[in-house]
């Protein structure tokens, strides 16, 4: 294993900052994938609904 010496404590918060931002942008993305389908599923009904009433 790599020796981190004296300055461990900076490698491992450089480390957790990593993580950190990497698991909130995946996150982030997880909740826009959720939105962006609701959005497509309102909007489809609505689709559906204008049909319905033209016909």
């Amino acid at each position: 294993m790599i020796a981190l010496g004296q300055h461990w404590e900076f490698i491992m918060a450089a480390y957790l900052g990593c993580f950190a931002v990497v698991g909130a942008l995946i996150g982030w993305t997880v909740l826009d994938g959720w939105r962006a389908r609701a959005r497509a599923a309102t909007l489809e009904a609505q689709r559906e609904q204008q049909r319905a009433a033209r016909s």
